[in-house]
């Protein structure tokens, strides 16, 4: 093997504490679950969660703009990540109730401040972002 030549696509020697080396491997569960908790629904649907269990149609409701297509896809994939619950009443019509797993709460702990830092800087945001557009032209 040439020197300076990766063992495999995703190898980096040394780089344990390198927040970019997921960012070449396909197959990282650190790139999925932060593609899922970016997504435009996840956070949303978690953070309705961590109020407690809830059926899907009042979730639907609370969820602005979400189709019923895209929640109960966010919902599965959730699910599948152990960080939603799913649980089916036989009942006439179905209940389906769906809540935050332990797992899926301490996620969404963890994602909480990022929430506030959005919310305490978003003027600083909006403010850089009106100076860019000036500087480059842009409308």
């Amino acid at each position: 093997m040439e020197e300076g030549t990766s063992k495999s696509p995703g190898h980096r020697e040394g780089t344990e504490d390198d927040p970019r080396q997921w960012d070449t491997r396909s197959d990282c569960l650190v790139r999925d679950m932060l593609d899922r908790v970016s997504d435009k629904w996840s956070l949303l649907v978690m953070g309705y969660l961590e109020d407690g269990r809830q059926r899907f149609n009042e979730l639907g409701r609370r969820v602005d703009g979400v189709s019923r297509r895209v929640l109960a896809a966010t919902l599965r994939q959730l699910e599948r990540d152990g960080l939603v619950e799913r649980t089916a009443h036989p009942t006439v019509p179905p209940c389906v109730e769906y809540e935050l797993t332990q797992l899926g709460a301490t996620l969404h702990r963890t994602l909480r401040p990022l929430v506030r830092w959005a919310e305490e800087h978003e003027q600083d945001v909006i403010a850089a972002r009106a100076a860019f557009d000036r500087r480059s032209g842009a409308a």
